[in-house]
């Protein structure tokens, strides 16, 4: 029996292309599984109604990167009995209804090595993922990884930070596609805030090394800091501010989909009108 590829290789570089729209997109992470499989499938076809792309975390079990926030988001969802195969098939439901949104896969390297770099580049493709952020895999150790993604036409997309110089920047860049990942702060995720004077060079500075847009990442919680941001990059991503939404109404037996998508309502429209209050 064949199975529907959604396969799509320009569905991200789409997104930050629109004509006659010079606004940063708003990219929205939500970790898969977390609290459960259904509540994130009810959350992926939500969040597409204000998200222009959304970042979907594969769980694991340490993630170096990560601040309290998702670290739980990531224990709540392997609690589950999330894995990978599971995360794909998300995907993969999602693109059933909409195969517009590009979704971006964000992780650490195990649980990809231990699926198989083709294999899950494939599988990942297939399911109608546009890229993959590794968090945790250097770029002269990512030969074999970034083989497979190409071939499969899978973006892969690299951080860079604020301790990145020119130097680290040039072998950043090489073979990277979709845009670059700026992490705003040095830390981890939901602790520390960004910056938006600070992230305007650096940003800058990538956009000419790469050639590609710049999201920013890290350190942005609320409208007002994500319209900031907004003002300088071609992307702005939040997570923790939504994953915090998800673990309250969680806790709280509150409507989880409901409250999440509330918040993300509030970003979108801070970063979609950023520029617009400029003019």
């Amino acid at each position: 029996m064949s199975v529907t590829s959604y396969r799509d290789a320009g569905r991200l570089q789409r997104a930050f292309q629109r004509e006659n729209d010079h606004r940063a997109l708003f990219i929205a992470y939500i970790m898969a599984g977390d609290p459960d499989l259904e509540t994130s499938f009810e959350l992926l076809k939500g969040l597409a109604e204000h998200a222009d792309v959304i970042e979907l975390g594969m769980p694991f079990s340490d993630p170096m990167a990560e601040g309290p926030t998702i670290q739980l988001a990531s224990q709540r969802s392997l609690a589950a009995g999330t894995k990978m195969r599971d995360v794909l098939g998300l995907v993969r439901r999602f693109r059933e209804t909409n195969t517009v949104t590009p979704i971006v896969l964000m992780g650490y390297l195990n649980p990809v090595l231990f699926h198989g770099y083709e294999a899950f580049a494939n599988d990942a493709a297939d399911a109608g993922a546009d890229g993959v952020i590794i968090v945790d895999c250097p770029p002269e150790e990512a030969g074999p990884l970034t083989d497979a993604l190409e071939a499969a036409q899978m973006n892969l997309i690299r951080l860079a930070t604020p301790t990145t110089d020119d130097a680290r920047l040039e072998v950043l860049v090489k073979r990277t596609s979709g845009f670059i990942y700026y992490v705003s702060v040095a830390g981890v995720t939901g602790v520390l805030e960004a910056d938006a004077d600070a992230v305007a060079g650096p940003v800058a500075r990538i956009r000419a090394a790469s050639g590609l847009p710049v999201a920013v990442g890290f350190g942005i919680k609320t409208p007002e800091r994500a319209a900031a941001v907004a003002r300088v990059a071609d992307g702005v991503v939040v997570g923790s501010a939504l994953v915090d939404e998800i673990a309250s109404a969680a806790k709280l037996n509150e409507n989880v989909t409901e409250k999440v998508l509330l918040k993300a309502s509030e970003l979108a429209k801070a970063v979609r009108s950023a520029r617009l209050e400029l003019a």
